[in-house]
């Protein structure tokens, strides 16, 4: 994962579509753009795309036997979020895309997306409540857990109406994160 170039999305509304915008504008510059999002509407092929194509049903299954034979091998438990998303940063890394947008599953700080270390950029898209029972009862506690996908100087863009701004602008600061705001 960390020799992919990274957009990370979080946030309670928009991520996918924010997504879905950032990887379909870079694939038509020309770069080789790749798409992670869930959940899938029909099948899990839709959650791995690289320039709008859908991974194939054999490249599917060859990557999360591949992943779960490994996690089997060395005693790891993983969830299935975690083992399609180990599929996903393989799949990318194989394939030498330019970037992956990737959207967060649940929260952030904690999501198995967040396992690379350097993106290009972050993005945190509109807080509100969502799955109190993870991430939170107050938007502050919930713009908390998105917030930790920021890293140490690495961009992050926000919406100037974002409820969670005060949390994000916090989280920014301590990690020398440069903020964009969708005014700017």
């Amino acid at each position: 994962q960390d020799k992919i170039h990274v957009i990370h999305i979080a946030g309670t509304n928009g991520k996918g579509s924010v997504c879905t915008l950032t990887a379909e504008i870079l694939a038509a510059a020309g770069y080789k753009t790749a798409l992670y999002t869930s959940p899938h509407l029909l099948k899990y092929n839709e959650r791995f795309k690289i320039n709008g194509i859908n991974i194939s049903d054999e490249k599917l299954a060859e990557y999360v036997f591949s992943v779960d034979e490994l996690a089997q091998k060395n005693n790891i438990d993983l969830t299935e979020f975690e083992i399609l998303t180990a599929c996903a940063y393989k799949y990318f890394d194989d394939e030498k895309v330019d970037f992956a947008v990737m959207e967060t599953g649940l929260g952030g700080r904690f999501d198995a997306v967040n396992v690379v270390s350097a993106p290009v950029l972050t993005a945190i898209t509109s807080i509100s409540i969502d799955h109190k029972d993870r991430l939170g009862d107050t938007v502050e506690k919930i713009a908390f857990e998105k917030a930790g996908i920021i890293k140490n100087n690495v961009p992050v863009a926000i919406n100037n109406d974002n409820k969670g701004m005060p949390v994000i602008m916090q989280v920014a600061k301590t990690l020398e994160a440069p903020v964009f705001l969708s005014e700017d």
